[in-house]
């Protein structure tokens, strides 16, 4: 089994502040200190005959209105070959938090229309994440009403897209079975260095690099 991706692909993280991780935004190489950095570190160290270039342009606090705003600029004009995306907890946050709440048609539209733009574009291919959210604290339970339409959403697109999907709700409620939850993301939403770690390596499977 080989990567999925080409030789010289360029690859494109996008998202909110999970992707973000504290990257130096002044830096256009930086990846951060997350997942994104983790994937694209381990990725290189295995595969590094590929030349693959790794980009990293979350955002944090952003939903996919803010991608769409931002979507020429931070995706369009770098000319990726393929995009990962994980968007949608602070949409469903903002409900609960700001009573601002994102319908889950203009999530799904506005989703779409940034991955048609991509496709149309840069015929580029897409990775998707789903949101997710540990119950810690427990206030977030009632996250769940808001954010489990958004991640049948995502399945649906990776879907319609052909897109690889990465199953991250799934794959942190495992992993809470093993562990605290605190010990994955201790306000249910960021993740620790052994979270990030934990969507690194489902990452690197899903794209068949593990």
């Amino acid at each position: 089994m080989s990567p999925v991706f080409e030789k010289n692909a360029i690859v494109l993280f996008q998202g909110d502040s999970i992707t973000d991780a504290g990257r130096n935004r002044e830096v256009g190489e930086d990846l951060g200190r997350g997942y994104a950095m983790i994937t694209a570190a381990w990725f290189s160290a295995m595969y590094p005959e590929l030349g693959v270039r790794f980009l990293n342009r979350g955002i944090s606090g952003n939903t996919v209105m803010d991608l769409k705003g931002r979507w020429k600029a931070d995706c369009l004009d770098l000319k990726p070959t393929w995009i990962s995306i994980m968007i949608g907890i602070n949409e469903a946050a903002r409900r609960y938090t700001q009573n601002n709440p994102m319908p889950h048609e203009v999530y799904e539209n506005t989703y779409r229309e940034i991955l048609t733009q991509a496709k149309e574009q840069l015929n580029a291919k897409f990775i998707l994440l789903e949101p997710f959210v540990l119950p810690i604290p427990e206030d977030r339970i009632l996250w769940r009403e808001d954010l489990n339409p958004k991640i049948e959403i995502v399945r649906n697109l990776a879907r319609e897209f052909g897109a690889i999907l990465v199953p991250t709700d799934g794959i942190f409620a495992q992993a809470s079975a093993r562990r605290e939850l605190a010990f994955w993301a201790p306000d249910g939403v960021h993740p620790t260095p052994a979270g990030h770690a934990l969507m690194a390596r489902a990452w690197l499977q899903a794209v068949n690099a593990l």
